[in-house]
């Protein structure tokens, strides 16, 4: 998921310009870490950056525990919001690949009745649409923060209910504006035509398919972290006190944001999405294809990709995602170099996520 505040342009890093970090030194990395700890006010940052032949670096700074002054566990599991919608995207683009549906279906055709409200109509929305937030459908998730802080199980069809009470964004469906709800209901659709609950289709399709070992879909009402993880804090107004909020319930996120999974893990993942090994071609050229998510940036969003540019040239390929207690950002370079990066807290300043896109930036054009 991404913050409310930030839904649509802030939560997917969109800046005017990448933000610029000492570049080419061989701990330029730590520096930008060390700077988001220490000038970002971050309790805690841990990154890790992969090259084309699968070699890893991995970095932590700040601390694990603001309470006890331990350290980040290094490559600790981090709970990567958003970034789940791509592999909610990867499994029902399997589906397709496997002519099980077509992304053309209107989504009335796996969901009858489901989809009904103020100007969209799921006779009339594609799956293509949902993917990539052309639905017009509104987002739910300024209204579930509390709940999801307090530990509140929260079912699919509760927070359809709430998004539906607003009227839609668009009506062309052609314009972009992100919503979580978008990949609930491609979630739901991947449950309705695979005949197994998502977290299953995951876990088979993409987790153990890649050997993801510390990457996993939460179950209902679980509110751990099952391994070595820093600890998450939320910050209300920038400078505001740090509140603990690592034990949550993400079932609101659900297919748009609810996994777990460490920085590795997630360039292995990516490595291999943008390698060809999860997709077909045609269903992998169909994700690449984007539209612009706001006039004038050079952002673009696919089927739960988002491309962003690169100050040394060329595009990276990724997602990034914000859930109570944690903001993560990274992709995959031109060369096939991998960066992930984590910070223990969803930042009440935006200039923090300027700093980790900059970052990201900088890693992948060293």
């Amino acid at each position: 998921m991404v913050a409310a505040v930030a839904v649509g342009v802030l939560a997917l890093g969109v800046a005017a310009q990448p933000v610029a970090f000492a570049a080419g030194r061989p701990d330029s990395v730590q520096r930008g870490l060390d700077g988001l700890v220490r000038e970002g006010g971050v309790p805690g940052a841990l990154a890790t950056v992969t090259d084309g032949d699968g070699r890893s670096r991995t970095y932590t700074a700040g601390v694990g525990d603001v309470a006890t002054g331990a350290g980040v566990p290094r490559d600790g599991q981090v709970r990567i919001g958003s970034n789940t919608k791509v592999f909610t995207s990867v499994v029902l683009l399997q589906l397709v690949g496997e002519g099980r549906l077509g992304l053309d279906d209107k989504v009335e055709e796996h969901l009858p009745g489901v989809v009904r409200g103020d100007g969209f109509d799921g006779r009339k929305i594609t799956v293509r649409q949902l993917l990539q937030h052309t639905s017009g459908i509104p987002d739910y998730e300024a209204e579930v923060g509390e709940a999801i802080e307090r530990g509140r199980y929260m079912a699919p069809r509760e927070v359809l209910e709430i998004a539906f009470r607003h009227p839609a964004t668009s009506t062309d469906g052609k314009t972009f504006h992100y919503s979580n709800t978008n990949y609930v209901l491609a979630g739901l659709i991947v449950e309705k035509v695979a005949k197994r609950p998502l977290a299953a289709e995951i876990d088979r399709r993409v987790v153990r398919r890649l050997g993801l070992r510390h990457t996993y879909f939460p179950a209902p009402r679980d509110l751990t972290i099952r391994e070595a993880h820093p600890q998450a804090y939320h910050q209300d107004v920038v400078g505001g006190p740090l509140r603990k909020v690592t034990e949550i319930d993400p079932s609101a996120a659900w297919a748009a944001g609810q996994m777990v999974s460490t920085n590795s893990d997630m360039n292995r993942f990516f490595s291999a999405l943008l390698g060809g090994r999860l997709l077909r071609e045609e269903q992998l050229r169909a994700m690449r294809t984007t539209v612009p998510v706001v006039e004038g940036a050079e952002v673009g969003y696919g089927l739960g990709l988002i491309s962003r540019p690169l100050s040394c040239g060329g595009v990276y390929w990724g997602h990034g995602g914000d859930i109570t207690g944690f903001e993560t950002r990274g992709g995959v370079g031109p060369d096939g170099r991998a960066v992930s990066v984590a910070v223990t807290t969803d930042p009440a300043d935006y200039k923090v996520t300027e700093r980790l896109e900059g970052l990201v930036d900088q890693a992948l054009c060293r």
